[in-house]
């Protein structure tokens, strides 16, 4: 795994990378035309932004030819090398299209022919009428329940153009619909850090890194792996976090500092750091903090005032911490037998976190797991006992990989961005769910398509399964984010009408019947954040290229839908895209006056520099306010403290989710004794390349990184010599659920038993549309189980996941998941 200091040298090195990846994709494209240009300027740097970080892109003749990093960016991401790649790539949705058997049988097609690549062009015209007749026959035949939108918006940054919004807008004019609740990022902790410490968590911004430097004795980086993933955030990353991570690398080679990884594996973070780790077993986490806190428990090290002041339950819980409950005290000796530390590693472990100050950084994979709320839940008991959250340096967070946590947040305004229509008039058709709920976990469509009418439990609540016909995303590719791929694609079925928005042929396009081509974030102006969490400053976003071949804005998509039915110009409400996005920024003038922030006119800071930084803030201690004074700021449990037993949990009932944190095993786990068919365990956590599947249609720079053409296999020298596997071959991984290809790199920073193939590799089946054929690419959702991690949160299990591989030996085929479908000539349809 490759590692490096941010310094001003990569910087240079990393800018002249830019420029020369941007000209190694010049060759021959027949994408790269023209027609398609921006303007007619010899050349100019335009300013824009994305999910991999702020830019300029050079423009000679309307052509995006190179890219160089944002000045205000001192550590840029490689990713920017694929950015332009997103609007010229063969993968490009290019035109409206229609899938065969459905342009000409509509809802009674031959839903199996779905993912088979045949479709038909047509006129945007005719394009949205079909639309708008699905969603009126699916409304008038089975109410609202019939319809369901996914998840959207991971796909842009920008105030005015989110999908999400304008999809929100459009429908909503229409009738109502099936949505989702919580996501596949943190499903499992979105749900019971709320219960156990009163907030998401997830999501929240973390004590200030500075105070971290200053305070911190011991960082415990629990699963979490920041170097990684703080290359992405959900807005325009500043990537200022990098800078403090920095000077955690110099305190610890000055010794000021301990960092110890828990993980199984030698992360991008620890290789960076090059600081200690306690490498567990695989979904072990949750005996190891059990066999911690027993450790600190039983040698009284723990903060009992803490405990008594700041918590409630700590009594029901020790009761099975002893093992007075099941007669299985879970000290270090139990914990040792099952995560393979030692028991001495893990008592000295134990003391290490109470020598001094320690901060907890917990990362998200441990808790896509069978099971998976235990996890965070026990990393909050055990915090809870060393006794120092709401302290400078000191506590537990899980949101210091993500959206630049721990940056000190500015003294600036917030955009708000597209909202809702003002004073809405009443839909078309009103809200009839016909008994089904209005909402399903996120993780559950699959369930939820193969069984209708059937009652779960989620949350406390109960959750009666919908009978969807229709399926409408946008900015969303759930054939990436579902677990079973096979599983799936017979659930598939079960809908009468898909509908996709996107500017990728994606598998999720493939296995639509209805494919509408957006634009990307880079034929758009927009403004946003510059970091997410800092919010340090406010920037524009400017349009870098014409939109290409018929590409439209999803807003515009949405207003020619709601034209079909009357309402475009009250979906519209009389703006246009820089009339929209100059009201965003008025807005936050106005905010930014209330504060005493004087910001420029908008077209002083549209036509200038583009970018206007805000005041600095101040650093900040999480949870510090209900440290201070508890009692007149409770956190939002039911008690107001942090819940280690949690009464509303109990009274739930639910088998696989007590009232305390438990270690109860997954349904599948390697390294143990029993000799599985499947012993290897595969991880499929977030790329380092990617942002989920996006950017892995960038085909020049994904050969940057892909073996043979596959996504990258990491294993260790042990497995894959076992396997006669050797560095660049092909190998196949499999288990009962499915297979895939993968291209093999042998690492010193796995362990035996332990594999990784990073999600979002682009499912690429060998046979289109077939459940249980091999994908030639490297998807590990073919191979991972759709099972919740528990009634509570039905959450998705991912990363419980066992799997055997070989040397492929047959025939090598060519990857079938990129570049555009099979168009076909339908006989009195539009084709061109």
């Amino acid at each position: 795994m490759d590692s490096y200091d941010f310094n001003p040298a990569r910087r240079r090195f990393l800018t002249g990378m830019l420029a020369v990846g941007a000209a190694s994709a010049l060759g021959p494209n027949p994408l790269i035309k023209k027609v398609w240009a921006a303007g007619e300027n010899p050349q100019q740097w335009i300013q824009s932004g994305s999910h991999f970080g702020a830019f300029e892109a050079r423009v000679e003749n309307g052509e995006w030819v190179e890219t160089r990093p944002f000045k205000h960016d001192k550590y840029p991401c490689d990713m920017l090398n694929a950015v332009r790649e997103v609007v010229y790539n063969p993968s490009r949705v290019r035109y409206p299209m229609v899938r065969l058997d459905w342009l000409r049988k509509r809802e009674k097609s031959d839903r199996s022919q779905r993912g088979n690549n045949r479709f038909v062009r047509v006129s945007w015209d005719q394009a949205l009428d079909l639309f708008y007749e699905e969603l009126e026959r699916v409304q008038k035949t089975y109410g609202s329940s019939g319809v369901f939108t996914g998840l959207a918006d991971w796909q842009m940054v920008g105030k005015y153009h989110k999908a999400g919004g304008a999809m929100d807008r459009g429908l909503g004019l229409h009738g109502s619909y099936v949505t989702t609740v919580g996501d596949y990022s943190a499903a499992a902790a979105q749900v019971i850090l709320p219960r156990v410490i009163g907030a998401l968590e997830v999501y929240e911004q973390q004590t200030s890194l500075p105070l971290v430097i200053e305070h911190t004795d011991t960082i415990v980086l629990w699963g979490c792996d920041p170097i990684k993933n703080l290359q992405i955030e959900f807005l325009v990353p500043d990537h200022d976090a990098f800078g403090y991570w920095q000077q955690i690398k110099e305190a610890i080679v000055q010794g000021k500092m301990r960092v110890i990884s828990v993980d199984p594996v030698r992360s991008k973070s620890q290789n960076f750091l090059n600081c200690e780790q306690l490498a567990l077993r695989p979904q072990t986490d949750v005996a190891l903090l059990l066999g911690v806190a027993h450790t600190l428990y039983d040698e009284k090290r723990y903060d009992v005032g803490f405990i008594n002041d700041y918590t409630v339950g700590f009594e029901q819980f020790i009761p099975y911490l002893t093992g007075e409950t099941d007669k299985q005290p879970k000290n270090a000796e139990w914990a040792a037998e099952i995560c393979g530390l030692t028991a001495d590693q893990i008592r000295q472990f134990a003391r290490q976190l109470v020598k001094g100050r320690t901060q907890f950084m917990g990362g998200w994979c441990a808790q896509r797991m069978h099971h998976g709320e235990q996890y965070p839940w026990m990393l909050v008991v055990l915090a809870s006992m060393v006794g120092q959250i709401g302290l400078p340096g000191g506590g537990v967070g899980f949101g210091w990989h993500y959206n630049g946590g721990g940056t000190v947040t500015s003294a600036g305004p917030v955009l708000s961005g597209l909202g809702s229509i003002n004073n809405p008039p009443a839909a078309k058709y009103q809200a009839d769910f016909r008994g089904a709920s209005e909402h399903i976990p996120t993780s559950r469509i699959v369930d939820c398509l193969l069984d209708p009418g059937k009652a779960i439990a989620f949350n406390g609540e109960t959750i009666t399964y919908p009978d969807i016909k229709m399926a409408i995303y946008s900015a969303a590719n759930p054939f990436h984010a579902q677990q079973d791929r096979n599983r799936m694609i017979e659930a598939w079925k079960k809908l009468e009408t898909v509908v996709v928005l996107d500017h990728q042929w994606t598998a999720s396009c493939r296995f639509a019947d209805i494919v509408l081509p957006v634009t990307t974030r880079f034929e758009r102006n927009d403004v946003e954040q510059f970091g997410t969490n800092s919010n340090k400053g406010l920037m524009a976003l400017h349009q870098v290229v014409k939109l290409q071949f018929e590409a439209r804005h999803d807003f515009d998509v949405f207003a020619g839908l709601c034209k079909r039915f009357g309402q475009e110009a009250v979906y519209r409400e009389g703006r246009d895209e820089m009339q929209w996005i100059k009201a965003i920024y008025d807005e936050g003038v106005k905010m930014g006056s209330s504060l005493g922030i004087n910001m420029p006119e908008f077209d002083t800071f549209w036509q200038g520099e583009g970018y206007f930084e805000y005041p600095a803030g101040k650093p900040w201690v999480r949870h510090s306010e209900f440290r201070d004074q508890p009692d007149l700021n409770p956190l939002g449990t039911p008690s107001g403290l942090i819940e280690i037993y949690s009464k509303t949990i109990a009274d739930f009932q639910y088998p696989d989710c007590p009232g305390h944190p438990v270690w109860m095993e997954p349904f599948e786990r390697s390294h143990r004794d029993s000799k599985d068919n499947y012993p290897l365990h595969l991880q499929s956590c977030h790329p380092d390349k990617r942002l989920h599947s996006q950017l892995c249609s960038s085909d020049a720079f994904r050969h940057t990184y892909a073996v043979a053409g596959r996504e990258p296999l990491y294993i260790s020298e042990q497995d894959a010599t076992a396997r006669g596997l050797k560095a660049g071959d092909i190998a196949r991984v499999f288990n009962a659920r499915g297979q895939i290809l993968a291209g093999v790199v042998i690492s010193p920073d796995y362990a035996p038993g332990v594999i990784r193939i990073h999600e979002g590799a682009w499912y690429s089946p060998l046979e289109g549309g077939k459940a249980g054929t091999l994908c030639t690419y490297g998807d590990p959702n073919v191979l991972s189980a759709d099972i919740a991690t528990s009634q509570l949160a039905q959450g998705p299990s991912a990363h419980t996941l066992l799997v055997e591989v070989e040397r492929y030996t047959a025939h090598v085929p060519n990857v079938t998941g990129f570049g555009g479908p099979e168009e076909i000539k339908e006989e009195g349809a539009h084709a061109g």
